[in-house]
């Protein structure tokens, strides 16, 4: 391999060029760079809204990337047999990527380096996605953390390197030929939801960069006081470039760890919410099977509900519960919601509603712009109470009080739900712009009625709970 040999970069979740190690290598090297996405079965599985912000991530790094001197190719179909065609048409010697934590990504990458290498390429993998690496940081007897605070005091300390300066030039290689953004089809399962989306989407680094410079500017004084209140604009939204990769966590690790040591007020709070992810992660990691089984075998047998008519409209915004539905709402059309309506919504679903977790944890998968595999998963779960680290099974959310205590003047309700309000502000009237026309939604003059009365709903959670108690040994 000489420096005239070809690097194929092989993008997936990292459409950024500051703090990019896999492209600060690669330019550094001086050797001719290609840039490929491919749309292969694994990225094929993903929601119908992360499929549509992910075409939108595509749509402002390309040019980007082109900017520096390389275009970025745009191909369909299994991961290895693209990179294989890829290297023979171009001749190179290297595949690299930045790794992608995800346990079905992480299967896909272990079978491509394997054959890569075989057939005598050099195939190597970078970090990025996270702070630490799962397998660096271990418990005192060298296994992975199961709970949250010790994970924190353990990460807290350990040294976290500067991002790398932005990328502004590579050295293209041969040109080839690829599909174009909407010959993949990306967005299509999103339809006319689509539109109303990318009105409350912010694609792309340099957008990236705004909500952490506000939130920096405006929003980290009042964030440990004010972030869990539902109408208030107090978290920096960033979640949706993070699961991009249009910022990573290092840049954002080191602009709190700044206003800390400035003694800013929520500083120290905001680094541990950033901490909560890479604990997702490490647990994802170590527990592959987070997103799909319970975490606690013992709740194996709860006798959890499995999709019902009941779970539909808990979808469609449709309980009759105001702060419930207007969270339903929130998610249908910006593809993010709040994160204390998260654990609300979760909450009634699993308990009041005593519907499997999975459930609630596949139409988050398909709704969310922001949608972090590790992170709905222990979510989920938390809420749940058979998760890692999980709120007491006799914590049940009421939903009611939640909204007095978070919502308390209405706002947040009233920006969501059109009922009986003639003068319902965009972000209602938007909802029913946004979902299928087979909903047949229109604002009617109230919110149905109730799906459960909120306390006959806990006490027949709480039964379910004590039942299984007395199962246990």
């Amino acid at each position: 391999m000489t420096r005239e040999t070809p690097i194929l970069l092989w993008l997936r979740r990292d459409f950024r060029l500051n703090d990019h190690p896999m492209l600060a290598e690669a330019a550094a090297s001086g050797r001719p760079v290609l840039a490929l996405f491919i749309l292969d079965p694994v990225t094929e599985a993903y929601g119908a809204a992360p499929k549509w912000r992910l075409e939108q991530a595509l749509a402002a790094f390309g040019p980007a990337l082109e900017r520096c001197g390389v275009p970025l190719v745009l191909r369909r179909g299994a991961a290895l047999s693209v990179l294989r065609e890829v290297v023979a048409e171009s001749g190179a010697g290297a595949v690299w990527w930045q790794r992608d934590l995800d346990p079905v990504a992480i299967a896909r990458d272990t079978a491509v380096k394997t054959a890569l290498k075989a057939e005598g390429l050099e195939a190597r993998s970078f970090d990025g996605q996270v702070l630490f690496a799962p397998w660096e940081v271990k418990t005192g007897q060298g296994g992975p953390y199961r709970v949250y605070t010790p994970f924190w005091k353990a990460v807290r300390g350990l040294p976290v390197a500067r991002p790398l300066p932005p990328v502004t030039a590579l050295r293209p290689g041969p040109i080839l030929r690829g599909d174009s953004l909407a010959d993949l089809g990306l967005g299509c399962a999103m339809r006319r939801g689509g539109a109303i989306v990318a009105k409350y989407a912010r694609v792309g680094e340099a957008a990236a960069q705004a909500r952490l410079d506000r939130f920096l500017r405006d929003g980290i004084e009042t964030y440990q006081a004010r972030r869990d209140h539902l109408a208030d604009h107090a978290t920096s939204e960033l979640s949706e470039n993070l699961a991009w990769g249009e910022i990573s966590p290092r840049v954002i690790w080191h602009a709190g760890w700044r206003a800390m040591q400035e003694g800013r007020a929520g500083a120290e709070t905001f680094l541990k919410e950033l901490v909560w992810r890479e604990f997702a992660w490490h647990l994802m990691f170590h527990y592959p099977t987070l997103a799909q089984a319970n975490w606690r075998a013992d709740w194996d047998d709860f006798p959890w509900a499995g999709d019902s008519p009941a779970a539909e409209r808990w979808r469609r915004g449709q309980t009759g519960e105001p702060v419930v539905d207007a969270a339903m709402r929130e998610l249908y059309v910006t593809g993010r919601m709040h994160n204390r309506a998260r654990m609300i919504v979760a909450s009634y679903l699993t308990k009041h509603l005593l519907t499997d977790w999975r459930v609630g944890l596949r139409w988050f998968e398909d709704c969310l712009i922001d949608h972090d595999p590790a992170a709905n998963a222990m979510g989920w779960q938390w809420v749940a109470g058979c998760g890692p680290d999980a709120a007491p099974y006799f914590r049940i959310f009421n939903p009611a009080s939640q909204a007095e205590k978070f919502d308390p003047e209405g706002t947040y309700r009233r920006r969501w739900l059109a009922e009986g309000n003639r003068h319902a502000p965009q972000t209602a009237r938007d909802f029913f712009a946004a979902v299928p026309k087979s909903w047949q939604l229109v604002p009617g003059p109230a919110l149905p009625a109730p799906l459960i009365d909120l306390a006959a709903g806990r006490e027949r959670a709480l039964a379910a709970y004590a039942a299984r108690s007395t199962k246990e040994p």
